[in-house]
């Protein structure tokens, strides 16, 4: 299925415009959901201390003068070990059929080894043809020293005359920078969305992101994909003006993830409840009531049959 709004959707635009769609492709955890945040300008992606927390394409929008660009994150690329993950690649593969430009994103603080290879081969094979810029992420976290070992690796990986642009998406160094390179490897094209349009993601959708990322807040490796979010209920309060009424569950694998997710005497999924609320406000601008419940699903990861009533 393609990507593009219907015609009735674009916006006249100036001579010379550019737009198109941009992937950002890389290892899990290499800063993907950060560097789309940043340049959107607000959270549309979610982010997490463990790596693979995106489960599918996320479209973000930078509108410039010169041009559109739509962001589109996606799951990290890996060697899957669970249907799940052989469907997260599958998002991936699907995602570049449709991209006009590849970011290829690498930590500044980490160096380049077979993953990167593998994923730089997948892209090729997948897209061949389609430009690949090299980003190299998260440079307030590597010394001068290793960020120019990056960029040496990159420009090598990638072919000499190839773009490589080192960023910080926390710090926002050399964003404009990455947008300018970014644009000049677009083709000309209309707005595919109205100025001051930032995503494409529904609300509920962004609100079950919201409160997972809060669930795996803090919690490293421990669940990284055994945690899924489904909004049952959501709908204006009856009772009071200005607020709305969310009722979500959280699905788990196991007894014994439930009772990390608790804490002890439930605790931890008080705090859980009260951070994502705080989200939930910020998004939709004005109150709103938070009920989640959990629920353990068995392998849930695993089964088919489960995996399609989660939407992968």
């Amino acid at each position: 299925m393609s990507m593009l709004p219907g015609p009735s959707e674009f916006t006249a635009t100036p001579e010379g415009f550019r737009s198109g769609f941009v992937s950002f492709v890389g290892r899990p955890n290499t800063g993907k959901s950060t560097l789309t945040n940043a340049l959107v300008g607000e959270k549309i992606a979610i982010m997490a201390d463990q790596p693979e927390t995106t489960r599918h394409p996320i479209r973000g929008i930078v509108n410039t003068q010169e041009a559109q660009l739509v962001l589109v994150d996606t799951p990290g690329i890996h060697r899957p070990r669970t249907l799940l993950g052989e469907r997260l690649n599958d998002v991936v593969k699907d995602t570049f059929q449709d991209v006009d430009l590849i970011g290829l994103t690498v930590p500044a603080d980490e160096k380049i080894g077979p993953g990167d290879r593998f994923i730089l081969e997948q892209i090729r094979e997948t897209k061949p043809g389609t430009p690949i810029v090299g980003i190299v992420t998260k440079l307030d976290k590597a010394t001068k020293d290793q960020v120019g070992e990056r960029l040496l690796e990159l420009h090598e990986l990638l072919g000499p005359d190839s773009e490589v642009v080192p960023v910080s998406a926390t710090e926002r160094v050399q964003l404009d920078v990455l947008i300018d390179v970014l644009t000049s490897l677009l083709p000309p094209g209309p707005r595919f969305y109205p100025v001051g349009h930032t995503t494409d993601e529904d609300t509920e959708t962004r609100i079950a992101e919201l409160i997972r990322e809060e669930a795996l807040r803090g919690l490293r490796d421990e669940l990284p994909h055994s945690v899924a979010v489904q909004i049952d209920e959501m709908y204006p309060d009856p009772e009071r003006d200005n607020r709305t009424m969310i009722y979500a569950v959280m699905y788990l694998e196991r007894p014994g993830q439930k009772r990390i997710i608790e804490g002890p005497g439930g605790r931890r999924l008080s705090g859980i409840v009260h951070r994502a609320r705080q989200q939930i406000i910020d998004l939709v601008g004005h109150n709103v009531f938070l009920d989640l419940r959990i629920k353990v699903l068995k392998n849930w990861q695993q089964d088919p049959k489960h995996l399609g009533r989660l939407g992968f």
